[in-house]
């Protein structure tokens, strides 16, 4: 197996944190590797990360509403995906442990519109950030990991972390440490970052207080992703059943039991290349995954 094929795999049966992490990544070095290239025939590439990224000015946005999505996937330098792509995994991991992979992906987006939405008021309510609302465009996935942080936070805020240099420190310490860093750096150099922090942390804070009121605000995008996934999932072909005489249809019982031995046989074939590697499977064995794999 190649390692297109591994990836493809790890994204396949992985949990929606891998495929965040995948998702971002991937957005990454297919980034990356478009800018190379026009670069090296000369062509301007600045337009790439602005047609992405999302502008502070309302009428660009108009423009490129588009950017309310994809700004929270892209990334431009190594340290700033590695450090929000380390975050995401260390905090996305603690908030699966009270929540579900759906409410994860849920909160994701809506953390990142909540940071959107502070930062585009922001730049154009207060007068501070009047002469550079024109040039100011926001990008990375900070805002949605804020909102899990948060979330995190509220749900087991006195669970401790043993942070390098500091030792232990409760969750609910390092939300607050979070919070106040970004308060304090909303007139900084990296302004709209910090006020885009503000808004997913606050994200988050709702997202727990209706969880607790019984709500789930995440509900209805998530309904809206299965619809759009389902669109780009293979359609099954439909096969007319055969009513010939003489033909017996399978009963309850029956269709079970194969699908439980459908499934032994799938764990067995797992099993061996956990032990022995893919490349270990007969051609049959292959083949019965990949079959596997569509359904």
């Amino acid at each position: 197996m190649d390692v297109l094929d591994r990836l493809k795999l790890a994204f396949r049966h992985g949990n929606a944190l891998t495929q965040l992490i995948f998702i971002n990544s991937g957005v990454f070095l297919l980034l990356k590797v478009v800018l190379i290239f026009f670069r090296l025939f000369n062509l301007p590439s600045g337009f790439l990360v602005t047609y992405l990224a999302l502008p502070a000015d309302l009428w660009a946005i108009l423009y490129q509403p588009w950017t309310i999505l994809t700004y929270m996937f892209l990334h431009e330098g190594i340290f700033h995906i590695l450090f929000n792509m380390l975050a995401l995994y260390w905090f996305g991991k603690l908030f699966l442990m009270f929540s579900t992979e759906k409410q994860l992906v849920g909160l994701y987006v809506m953390g990142g519109f909540g940071g959107a939405l502070f930062y585009v008021a922001a730049f154009n309510i207060f007068p501070y950030f009047e002469p550079v609302i024109q040039h100011t465009v926001l990008l990375g996935a900070s805002a949605s990991i804020m909102a899990i942080i948060v979330a995190a936070a509220m749900q087991s805020p006195n669970m401790e972390l043993r942070m390098l240099f500091i030792g232990n420190i409760k969750l609910k310490y390092v939300a607050v440490i979070a919070v106040l860093a970004s308060f304090f750096g909303i007139t900084s150099n990296n302004a709209g970052g910090e006020i885009a922090h503000l808004g997913g942390a606050l994200t988050g804070y709702f997202f727990v207080v209706s969880l607790r009121q019984g709500k789930d605000f995440t509900k209805w995008l998530n309904k809206l992703l299965d619809f759009f996934s389902d669109l780009f999932k293979p359609r099954k072909l439909k096969v007319k059943p055969n009513n010939k005489k003489g033909s017996s249809k399978m009963s309850d019982a029956e269709f079970n039991m194969n699908k439980a031995r459908r499934m032994e046989e799938i764990d067995r074939i797992l099993d061996k290349i956990k032990t022995s590697g893919y490349e270990s499977l007969s051609s049959d064995e292959k083949k019965r995954l990949f079959e596997q794999g569509k359904k």
